[in-house]
């Protein structure tokens, strides 16, 4: 689903960053609100995260892949507001340091990722949990249901901006400027890889992280649904003192990603490349009645060309095991280092320009 440079027109990429930048604004303004000292480390870890899901490649029947985002699962515990501001520095990060994605696209995986599928998500989980306590069996399963919906909501926007390129970007005779798929081609596409394969591992890592924090972090869950009630193990929990609450969820954090970067290069056992985002190179020209790469896409598919890890590799891929690990422990490092100056820098925003009080909960 991370669209390259080359497949979007530069008119359809100004559309797309255009139309989140308001959204970012409200993310900035909506996140200076509630910043504490320790909620820049949880949209840290959070961005964090979706990078390192985002690198656990699975296999489709097509012979195509697809990935988990955990967009939703971000908006479930931080709030929708927070997920956008994570998943964009994780998107951004990628195809700066790691060339997936693209930089000129920024804008519209941006607007499919860190936007639509947070927001529909959210939206999903909220109607389906209703009032139930926070540690019930049906607030994790509508956690999985909207992380299964949000992620479909995404591929189906991601299927629209590229299936539409050929109907408006062509040449005279009809050649596609830019991606040569056409929507009977690209919904097919992403519908079947994420309505089935994807669609289940985005819900089933949500359900599994949202019933472990209901078990073991309840403080968590509670960060954002401070007015739902709980089971009770809410007086257990009132009885741990919050320093040996922060000393467990640190070195569980610290084992979980650590474990996961080693884990990381079982994405290379997934064969082909997502649909969508092949090197003009390996195009199949013949599938699509081509008899060259789209003009179009050929100019605009090299214009970032300054990755340092790119194809979370180095070496032209002498040692990809190794590499694929070098770049998950460093693209979670940077990302989450970034995340972490951001939040940190819109909270002196607010103790310098705005009150110091009347932040209750996340924002939604």
């Amino acid at each position: 689903m991370h669209i390259p440079d080359g497949y979007l027109s530069p008119s359809t990429c100004a559309v797309a960053a255009g139309a989140m930048t308001p959204v970012w604004f409200t993310a900035g303004r909506r996140l200076r609100k509630v910043v504490t000292h320790r909620y820049a480390p949880l949209v840290a870890l959070a961005a964090a995260y979706c990078f390192c899901v985002m690198m656990f490649n699975v296999p489709i029947p097509d012979g195509t892949t697809a990935h988990a985002i955990g967009g939703v699962l971000i908006a479930v515990l931080l709030g929708p507001w927070a997920a956008v501001v994570a998943v964009s520095v994780a998107l951004a990060i990628q195809a700066l340091f790691f060339g997936d994605g693209g930089v000129l696209a920024f804008g519209a995986n941006a607007l499919n990722m860190a936007f639509v599928m947070p927001f529909v998500g959210y939206g999903v989980y909220v109607s389906l949990a209703g009032r139930a306590p926070l540690q019930s069996r049906r607030r994790a399963v509508a956690a999985g249901a909207g992380a299964y919906v949000g992620l479909n909501a995404a591929a189906l926007f991601a299927a629209v901006e590229l299936g539409l390129q050929p109907a408006l970007f062509h040449t005279a005779n009809g050649t596609p400027l830019y991606a040569p798929f056409r929507l009977s081609q690209t919904i097919p596409a992403l519908a079947l890889a994420h309505l089935t394969v994807a669609g289940a591992v985005e819900c089933a890592l949500t359900i599994g992280v949202v019933t472990y924090l209901q078990r073991a972090n309840v403080p968590l869950l509670r960060l954002n649904h401070r007015d739902v009630p709980l089971d009770d193990a809410e007086a257990h929990d009132r009885r741990l003192s919050e320093n040996a609450r922060r000393r467990g969820r640190g070195r569980v954090a610290l084992l979980v990603f650590g474990i996961g970067a080693l884990l990381t290069p079982i994405g290379l056992l997934a064969q082909g490349n997502a649909f969508g985002e092949d090197a003009p190179a390996d195009l199949d020209l013949h599938r699509y009645h081509l008899q060259s790469v789209p003009n179009g896409l050929a100019h605009y598919a090299g214009f970032w060309h300054h990755a340092l890890l790119a194809g979370y590799g180095f070496g032209h891929d002498a040692h990809p095991i190794f590499g694929y690990v070098v770049s998950a422990i460093v693209g979670m490092a940077a990302i989450a280092a970034v995340a972490f100056l951001l939040v940190a820098l819109l909270g002196r925003a607010r103790s310098r320009y705005g009150p110091r009080s009347g932040a209750r909960s996340v924002p939604r």
